[in-house]
C-alpha cells in the first residue's frame, strides 16, 4: 500500500455499509414492516428510533415524579388517583395522565383494585437520593442542550452547567467563596454513597494504612470507606472552601481523629505525602488531558515505593452501557466546559506515561455507575 493510501474497508464494514444502505431505502422499510420474518426487527428499530426522539419527554415524566415525591408517597402506601391529585395539588386529569405515563415507563403500576403502587423502576428509586438529586440537577443540562448545534459551535463554558460547576471556569478556583461550592458539593455528596458501594464491593481498603482522596468533596466517599476499614487513616484534598465542608462532616461523624483535610488547587499545587493509597473518585473525567496528566504525575510523586493509585469513574466503551460514555457524558462534559469520557486503555496509557509501573482494571458490580483501575508504584 502506498504511503497515505486509505485502506480498503474490511468485510464487516462492507456488510454494515450494505445493511445501512438497504435500511435507508423507504421501499425496503415498508416491505420489512409487512414481511413476517423481518417485521419484529423493523418494529424494534422503529421503537428504538422513536425512543431517541421521545427520550426528553420520558426524562421529564421522571423529573415530575421526583419533584412531586411520588415514589416516596407510593412507597408509604398504595393510593388512588383522586387522593394523589388532592395531596399533590395537581388537577385530577393531569394526575391521571402523569400516572399513566409513569406506568408506561415502569415507574408506577395500577393494581386490579384501581390503586396505584410503585413499578419496578420506581421501586429502584427508593433509597437512592443521589439519583433523585441528579434527576433534578439535569434541568441545567437540558437548558444548555436546548440548541445542541449552538452548544457544539460555541466556545466551551459560559452556560448554565458550567456556572453550576464553579471551579470549571474559574481562573483561581481555590479562591471561590463558600456559597459558590455549596450546591455542587452537596450534589456530589448525595451521589457518592452508591459509588462508594461499587468501589467497596470490588476493593479491600484494609490492606492500606493511609488513603488520600483527591478532589474528595465533602468527604462522603471517605466516610463510607472509613466504616469498612476501621484502622485506615484518612486524608482529603480539595479546594479550601470544599475542604472546610469535609472537616465539618468528619467531625459530625466522629472521624476527626482519623482524618486530615488539606485545602488547595490540585491542578497547580503538589499533593500531600504520607498516604500509601491515593484515590481519584469521579475526578479525572471532569478534566482535560493536560490537567489529568498533571494529576497522575502529582499522585506518582506523592506515593511511596510500593504505593497504589485507585481510579473510580464511569468510562467510555463500557460493554452494555455504550451510550452512557460517549453520548451522555460526552455532552454533559461539553456543556460543563471541560473534561471528556475516557476508555480504560486511554487511562492505562496515561498512567504508564506518568511513571506508574503497572495498571489493571478491576470488575465492579455495576460498570455503568463506575469502573475501577489500580496502578502501582515500583518498589525500587
Amino acid at each position: 500500500m502506498q504511503a497515505g493510501a486509505v485502506p480498503a474497508p474490511g468485510l464487516m464494514d462492507r456488510f454494515r455499509a450494505w445493511r445501512e444502505g438497504v435500511t435507508a431505502n423507504p421501499g425496503f422499510r415498508a416491505w420489512a414492516a409487512r414481511f413476517p420474518l423481518t417485521r419484529p426487527m423493523a418494529r424494534r428499530r422503529a421503537r428504538q428510533l422513536f425512543d431517541l426522539c421521545a427520550g426528553f419527554v420520558y426524562s421529564q415524566v421522571l423529573a415530575a415524579c421526583v419533584k412531586l415525591r411520588l415514589f416516596e408517597i407510593l412507597h408509604e402506601a398504595p393510593a388512588s388517583e383522586a387522593a394523589l391529585a388532592l395531596r399533590l395539588a395537581v388537577p385530577p386529569e393531569a394526575m391521571a395522565r402523569l400516572l399513566a405515563a409513569a406506568a408506561a415507563l415502569d415507574l408506577t403500576r395500577r393494581r386490579a383494585d384501581g390503586l396505584w403502587v410503585l413499578g419496578p423502576l420506581g421501586a429502584a428509586m427508593i433509597g437512592n437520593p443521589g439519583i433523585a438529586a441528579m434527576v433534578e440537577h439535569h434541568a441545567l443540562l437540558y437548558a444548555d442542550l436546548a440548541d445542541p448545534v449552538a452548544l457544539l459551535r460555541r466556545e466551551r463554558g459560559g452556560n448554565a452547567l458550567s456556572a453550576y460547576w464553579a471551579y470549571a471556569g474559574a481562573a483561581q478556583p481555590e479562591a471561590l467563596g463558600a456559597e459558590r461550592v455549596a450546591d455542587y458539593s452537596a450534589l456530589m455528596a448525595a451521589s457518592q454513597p452508591m459509588v462508594a458501594a461499587e468501589v467497596l464491593a470490588s476493593y479491600d481498603f484494609r490492606r492500606h494504612r493511609v488513603l488520600l482522596d483527591v478532589g474528595g468533596g465533602e468527604g462522603a466517599f471517605l466516610s463510607e470507606v472509613a466504616a469498612a476499614a476501621p484502622d485506615l487513616r484518612l486524608m482529603l484534598f480539595d479546594l479550601p472552601q470544599v475542604a472546610a465542608r469535609a472537616s465539618a462532616r468528619f467531625a459530625a461523624r466522629g472521624l476527626a481523629g482519623r482524618a486530615q483535610v488539606f485545602g488547595g488547587d490540585f491542578s497547580a499545587d503538589p499533593l500531600p505525602k504520607g498516604a500509601d493509597l491515593i484515590s481519584f473518585v469521579r475526578v479525572l473525567h471532569d478534566h482535560d488531558d493536560a490537567v489529568v496528566m498533571g494529576l497522575l504525575r502529582a499522585a506518582r510523586a506523592a506515593l511511596p515505593p510500593g504505593g497504589r493509585l485507585l481510579i473510580a469513574e464511569p468510562m467510555a466503551g463500557t460493554s452494555g452501557a455504550e451510550p452512557m460514555g460517549e453520548a451522555y457524558f460526552g455532552f454533559y462534559l461539553l456543556a460543563m466546559g471541560r473534561g471528556r469520557p475516557r476508555r480504560p486503555e486511554e487511562l492505562h496509557a496515561m498512567l504508564s506515561e506518568a511513571g506508574f509501573a503497572a495498571s489493571r482494571a478491576l470488575p465492579t458490580p455495576t460498570p455503568l455507575l463506575t469502573r475501577l483501575i489500580v496502578a502501582d508504584v515500583s518498589n525500587s
